[in-house]
């Protein structure tokens, strides 16, 4: 087949659980771009699974830190500069370097993918230098932009107002997908039929996010497991407290996962977990992926009351909510929630209504839009 235009989508991570680039690079593959999907491999990168499209995962010489960043932009900036595609896609802010350069330099087609308000992370809330560098990079290019996209519409007013350039937002929603559940994902994890099963999901599990809170919270929660499937930085600490506390037969760590068998163990879930702390803008604002997971396994939610997540809750009636982050109101929303089986399973068939909506199919005419035009 031969495609009429050549697109290259950058990201920084080792693309593997990256559910949002998939989608956007099937769509351009859709609108017959060739397309060429760069990141990096880590260390402990699980291996690829298959593609429709080329891809290429940087070999880089850190992992982290200031130095990751600068060989990351450096390895981009020298991959783009001697190709000549049509578009260069960039997603979040630390690819955004290199590929505006490049889009100026060869005057090529720039869109900009920001799935977060980048410089209110967690993690650079008390590294002001830091914050402070990408802070010049995002206010030097992001006025200048033509095309920006981010994941959800009070971000995109933030931006708009800041810097006084248009941004869809495009919110990273499933496709639709086959809803069974998987009786031998139960019983590969070796969890009993009977047992009550409470998950938090994700590639981002983090500080701020309720986890450690949730795990102690099992101290309380008779006849209830906790996967915590994925990774992040508070994993290691939460491992600990798991040890410390005896909860090893409570709490089940599940590695990193292609979309298709995290979804297969989502759906197992009686109760997914969304306990972000609303502890910087960024939090506050967050349109997690895992919402829109466990709307799609049919899996009610607990969650934290922060704007944008409360908004398709309350919207759907698919869940409850919590005021409070701490171990004790956590087991007693739990354990409440686990005897009215009237409410789960109004909104387990909520969640399955909600889905006919909040899914890719619908959100992905916006990308398109943008991509023709």
């Amino acid at each position: 087949m031969k495609f009429k235009k050549k697109a290259i989508v950058c990201v920084s991570n080792d693309l593997v659980t990256d559910n949002r680039v998939a989608k956007t690079c099937q769509v351009l593959k859709d609108l017959d771009y060739s397309v060429y999907l760069v990141g990096r491999r880590k260390e402990d990168s699980p291996k690829m699974n298959h593609r429709t499209y080329k891809y290429r995962r940087l070999k880089l010489s850190f992992e982290k830190g200031a130095l990751f960043y600068m060989n990351l932009n450096m390895r981009l900036f020298l991959f783009l500069i001697f190709r000549k595609p049509d578009l260069i896609y960039s997603n979040d802010l630390d690819t955004l370097l290199p590929c505006y350069l490049v889009s100026k330099i060869k005057k090529i087609r720039l869109i900009y993918d920001t799935h977060e308000l980048f410089t209110e992370v967690a993690e650079l809330k008390n590294r002001s230098f830091i914050r402070n560098i990408w802070l010049t990079i995002e206010k030097n290019i992001f006025p200048k932009l033509q095309t920006v996209i981010t994941v959800n519409d009070s971000i995109a007013e933030i931006y708009n107002k800041k810097y006084g350039v248009e941004v869809t937002s495009i919110r990273n929603v499933p496709a639709l997908l086959n809803n069974d559940q998987d009786v031998q994902t139960r019983i590969s994890l070796d969890i009993a039929k009977d047992t009550f099963i409470l998950i938090i999901q994700g590639s981002g599990l983090n500080k701020d996010r309720g986890i450690e809170e949730a795990i102690l919270a099992m101290t309380a929660c008779s006849g209830c497991v906790l996967l915590l499937v994925g990774d992040g930085d508070v994993i290691p600490s939460a491992k600990n407290i798991v040890r410390s506390h005896q909860l090893e037969s409570k709490v089940k760590f599940i590695s990193r996962r292609p979309y298709v068998e995290l979804m297969k163990i989502t759906r197992l879930a009686d109760l997914g977990l969304l306990l972000d702390k609303n502890t910087n803008l960024n939090h506050e604002l967050a349109l997690p992926n895992k919402l829109f997971d466990y709307i799609h396994a049919s899996t009610p939610i607990l969650s934290s009351r922060l704007k944008e997540i409360s908004k398709i809750i309350e919207k759907h009636n698919i869940g409850i909510f919590i005021e409070k982050i701490e171990p004790n109101t956590i087991a007693e929303a739990i354990m409440g929630y686990k005897k009215d089986l009237t409410l789960i399973n109004k909104h387990r068939e909520n969640c399955q209504t909600a889905s006919k909506t909040e899914n890719w199919q619908v959100e992905k005419e916006k990308l398109i839009q943008l991509l023709v035009n």
